[in-house]
């Protein structure tokens, strides 16, 4: 059918080139003016007929893509009006749905209107009860004091040999005192004046607890002012030793770390700036508890800054001191190198439980990759950081491969920088999930654990570590 056209318009061309001829009368060429006309027969050239039927076959073929746009043109629109009845449909059962559900809520509100209506019927007969309820036990309470009145009376009666007597086993008559109902009164009584006493001693002895616990505030705070005093001592000894006038008319020296700010009067737990002695000065964040002021070298809490870094990352540190950050090695080492050094390890998990423990340290400098040596362990908790005081344990991450596994790259095939004996122990710098953790072991290997709390590849929730001078450590 698609070529009817094209062959209908051949076979008009062919007919009209073979069996149509055109006529042309002759002209005044003719013999004997006035003679016959001849007859000419003269049919259509070629190059017309070839022009024709080119101009039938273009047609032809305009025709045939004008009827195959329109048809895809149908198709589209056909398609357009089943979706259109298709939405038309889903909208329908929607505003069915929706009247349902109006019908529904509207058969709910008044069910909750008939349930208040029961609720305050309900609540007025409660009332109502109540009301009885206290006008019983206020004429229970009045019977009870006029029996208390009458059995006092009678109490008093007996006691001063007023009561009935009444014969012993001869016929005799003897005290009053045998009175049973009198006896066990006077038992009640003497039960309501002990259950007195004893309230009162537990008073009492809840007023010393608290005078107690202001006795130990007062004796910390004691040992506080005398601590800050020896402090401020030394500081003008010293300053008297080097004496000169511009070093006494000098501003006051720097801290070189929390639990001195502590000293000095600190109380609030904030960002400050130290200067370790020999070296610079920079911002930490301190952490200032009752026995003194810790400086924090790391926190963990919700993920925010991406802890696989490289080493120059650690060495300097990274991230934010309100938030989430890495003090850096470097600043860590120039705080602990020239005094003994407690480090405190908190930790809490996702069931809101926490956990902390104290190792008293030492840090190498750059020169030993920052080994770090584990000399004690304080608390209950057993340490994931057990090095030997000797040797120590030089610091990872996965540009610099310094741990004990020869044959894997702890800090690449786990997560961060770390002191990983191997890669099993700890690391609170590894990669942080949000609750729940992973499924696949593979990947909570790379999250923030301690093997000896909550076990190996535990992610924890948070973490938080703090430098002090080992003189904290006995206040705790």
């Amino acid at each position: 059918m698609k070529t009817t056209l094209p062959t209908l318009t051949l076979c008009l061309v062919a007919l009209v080139a073979t069996g149509f001829p055109f006529e042309r009368k002759g002209g005044a060429g003719g013999t004997g003016g006035g003679g016959n006309k001849e007859k000419r027969v003269q049919y259509a050239g070629w190059d017309d007929v070839n022009v024709i039927a080119h101009g039938l076959l273009q047609l032809g073929q305009g025709l045939k893509e004008h009827v195959d746009k329109t048809k895809v043109q149908m198709r589209d629109i056909s398609a357009k009006l089943r979706a259109l009845n298709g939405t038309a449909a889903e909208l329908d059962k929607a505003g069915q749905r929706v009247r349902a559900d109006g019908e529904a809520l509207r058969a709910r509100v008044r069910g909750l209107e008939d349930r208040e209506g029961q609720v305050l019927n309900v609540t007025a007969a409660l009332r109502e009860k109540a009301e009885q309820e206290e006008q019983q036990q206020q004429r229970g309470r009045k019977m009870v004091m006029e029996r208390m009145t009458r059995l006092e009376e009678r109490v008093d009666a007996t006691l001063q040999g007023k009561g009935p007597l009444l014969p012993d086993t001869n016929g005799n008559a003897v005290g009053n005192y045998s009175d049973a109902g009198v006896i066990q009164m006077m038992l009640e009584t003497q039960n309501r004046r002990i259950d007195d006493l004893v309230e009162r001693i537990q008073l009492q002895q809840d007023k010393l607890d608290k005078q107690n616990v202001r006795i130990r505030t007062l004796q910390n705070q004691i040992q506080l002012t005398k601590e800050r005093a020896a402090f401020k001592a030394s500081r003008t000894d010293t300053t008297k030793q080097n004496g000169s006038v511009e070093q006494r008319d000098s501003p006051i020296e720097m801290a070189s770390n929390c639990h001195e700010l502590f000293l000095r009067g600190e109380t609030s737990s904030g960002v400050y700036t130290i200067q370790p002695s020999g070296g610079q000065s920079f911002e930490v964040f301190c952490e200032m508890a009752a026995e003194g002021g810790w400086t924090v070298i790391q926190r963990r809490q919700d993920g925010s800054v991406d802890f696989d870094q490289l080493w120059q990352a650690y060495q300097k540190g990274f991230g934010s001191l309100n938030g989430e950050f890495w003090l850096g090695l470097e600043k860590i080492h120039s705080l602990s190198k020239d005094a003994d050094y407690v480090l405190k390890i908190q930790f809490s998990d996702w069931k809101e439980d926490s956990d902390s423990l104290r190792l008293r340290f030492r840090l190498g400098g750059e020169e030993t990759k920052y080994t770090l040596h584990v000399q004690d362990t304080v608390g209950n908790l057993e340490s994931s950081l057990a090095t030997d005081t000797s040797t120590g344990l030089p610091f990872s991450t996965r540009d610099q491969d310094n741990d004990q596994k020869p044959d894997t790259n702890c800090a690449k095939h786990l997560s961060g920088g770390w002191w990983f004996s191997n890669c099993g122990h700890s690391n609170l710098n590894g990669r942080y999930f949000q609750s729940p953790p992973p499924k696949q072991r593979h990947q909570r290997k790379q999250g923030v654990f301690w093997k000896t709390w909550r076990g190996r590849y535990y992610p924890l929730k948070t973490t938080a570590m703090m430098v002090a001078p080992a003189e904290i450590g006995n206040k705790s």
